[in-house]
């Protein structure tokens, strides 16, 4: 059986925690920023866990990670 491929794509956004979960950026910070007011764009800076309804599918084209 040959090796499963990773998505380069996909490993670039993403990064495990710890406990094996998927951490990805949100989305919205690259650019129109001025209209953005300051506190969205602050909780913009945050990772946030990808949802469980998109893990499993992540977790497939991700195989070693």
């Amino acid at each position: 059986m040959p090796k499963m491929k990773t998505s380069r794509a996909a490993a670039k956004r993403f990064k495990v925690s710890g406990t094996g979960k998927l951490i990805r950026n949100k989305a919205y910070k690259r650019h129109i920023l001025t209209k953005k007011s300051t506190k969205t764009k602050r909780g913009l800076r945050q990772d946030v866990v990808t949802d469980i309804t998109n893990a499993k599918n992540m977790k497939k084209i991700l195989p070693y990670i």
